[in-house]
């Protein structure tokens, strides 16, 4: 629930020298990692203190207080207590995971799924009778990055979903097609797309057929796996223009930068680290084409805030087809909300942003992640008020908009 499935969590704990094996972290050769969970649990304890000032330790701490309960702040001496008061409470019928939902007030649950996947708990969840507010978005990452040592399984495996044997390039836009139409009837709102760069840029049909051939047959290039992603993007926009899934894009988180935990864990073990971003000429081949068409809308996401004003906020303010998303990742915390606020807003206007969005593996942080959302934006909305920028009887109508509004209205929800 706190440790294993979160990075935020392991990551400052292995920067300490804490070993990820200590913290149940599985590894990729199936080696020995701690099973003991109560073991587990006094790590974290003994080294809550590292979690001071940080955003996690104010969702930690949100968590345990608000949503279990817990009267005393965790350390190393009372870590067992705690840990079975945690227990006592996630056993009680309360604390079933759709009187959760309902309980912390979440409208709306958007899970990010490989466009490879069935969807069978999603499927068997509403065959029970529950789970018609949660909602899967198609991801198609594993299957465009076609460098990547799996990507010839997941491209087996899209010819099994799909019923269309993928050979060749045409057949996997086809295939491609086929998924986002399974997802859309399962309820899909949106689209996400993680890449290193924002680069688009058209090729050929010959000459994406040429990259997809060699990437068959083992043999594509770095260059090729660049060209073919920003021809992807390319496609992407052309299939949400078409079938009116909401296109996020996530730019600039370099991944798996340690090679230790990579080769020893696994992908998304918490070593991403951000990269420099550049938009304005990245995305304008795709903008070119599709940017003022009113049926596309494109979400993007940043971890280099370097390009807040510069690039973001003046893209967002003049191509319809564009919305600023929240603060990401690294910058999901009050002061990286404060200086969105200041840099984003000023240029791109409220309205041409996607209000927020919590983007956590961490179920429970997810009411302490919005609450920090509406603290800060009111406590912007109170500066601009005091100062005479906004009228004081138009900023409940604004923190509405700011805490679920402009989300819905982004992500076609209302």
């Amino acid at each position: 629930l706190f440790i294993i499935p979160d990075h935020y969590v392991f990551r400052m704990l292995y920067s300490q020298g804490i070993p990820l094996e200590s913290l149940g972290i599985p590894r990729i050769d199936g080696g020995s990692v701690e099973q003991d969970h109560r073991k587990i649990w006094q790590i974290f304890a003994d080294n809550y203190h590292l979690f001071r000032g940080t955003p996690s330790g104010g969702w930690i701490d949100h968590a345990l207080h608000a949503n279990l309960g817990v009267q005393e702040r965790l350390t190393g001496e009372n870590a067992q207590s705690i840990y079975d008061h945690i227990q006592d409470r996630l056993s009680s019928a309360e604390f079933q995971p759709q009187k959760l939902l309902s309980g912390l007030n979440i409208e709306v649950l958007c899970t990010t799924d490989a466009a490879a996947d069935t969807l069978i708990d999603l499927q068997s969840m509403r065959s029970q009778g529950f789970g018609n507010n949660i909602y899967p978005t198609f991801r198609p990452d594993a299957l465009v990055n076609i460098c990547a040592p799996d990507w010839l399984p997941q491209v087996e495996l899209l010819s099994q979903v799909s019923g269309i044997n993928v050979t060749n390039f045409r057949a996997f836009i086809q295939a491609l097609l086929q998924r986002r139409e399974f997802f859309k009837q399962m309820g899909a709102h949106a689209t996400d797309h993680g890449v290193l760069t924002a680069y688009t840029n058209p090729l050929s049909e010959a000459d994406a057929g040429t990259i997809f051939r060699h990437a068959l047959a083992g043999k594509a290039t770095p260059q090729e796996e660049a060209a073919f992603n920003g021809h992807m993007l390319m496609e992407m926009a052309r299939m949400s223009i078409e079938d009116g899934l909401v296109m996020q894009i996530h730019v600039g988180a370099f991944r798996n930068h340690n090679p230790l935990i990579f080769h020893t864990f696994g992908r998304d073990k918490g070593a991403d680290i951000p990269i420099a971003s550049e938009f304005t000429q990245n995305l304008k081949p795709l903008l070119d084409q599709y940017g003022t068409d009113p049926r596309l809308n494109i979400i993007l996401f940043t971890v280099d805030e370097d390009v807040y004003s510069r690039e973001l906020a003046t893209l967002a303010g003049v191509y319809p087809s564009l919305k600023v998303g929240p603060p990401w990742w690294f910058h999901d915390s009050p002061n990286g909300m404060r200086r969105y606020f200041d840099q984003i807003l000023e240029t791109a206007g409220i309205y041409n942003t996607a209000g927020f969005n919590d983007d956590t593996r961490a179920f429970l942080s997810i009411p302490a992640r919005h609450d920090v959302w509406r603290r800060v934006s009111c406590d912007w909305l109170a500066g601009m008020v005091l100062q005479g920028r906004i009228d004081e009887e138009d900023a409940p109508e604004i923190a509405t908009d700011f805490a679920c509004g402009l989300a819905k209205c982004a992500y076609h929800f209302e």
